[in-house]
């Protein structure tokens, strides 16, 4: 992983305590689209599995998990999928 995802994923891990945590770079299938840079790090899928969204709907989950990330969502990171769990909805 590169300083942005690495980033990231510190961030994440403080706030949220996840019991599963991934972060894909996409960035190379985003290669020449708007936002896209040459150095990669622009395009991200993140799936979390944690505590803090039980009881929460999606989009309640996803402003968690932007309010989180806003520094980077702001900065060097274009865009950001996301699969937001509670445990009791692990696969």
């Amino acid at each position: 992983m590169g300083r942005v995802a690495d980033g990231m994923m510190a961030k994440l891990r403080a706030r949220f305590q996840p019991s599963r945590l991934e972060l894909i770079d996409e960035s190379a299938r985003h290669a020449g689209h708007a936002g896209a840079r040459p150095d990669g790090e622009s395009h991200f899928h993140l799936i979390i599995v944690a505590e803090a969204f039980r009881g929460l709907g999606r989009v309640a989950r996803q402003r968690l998990v932007h309010t989180c990330l806003a520094e980077d969502l702001a900065g060097p990171v274009h865009a950001l999928s996301m699969e937001t769990r509670a445990p009791e909805e692990a696969y």
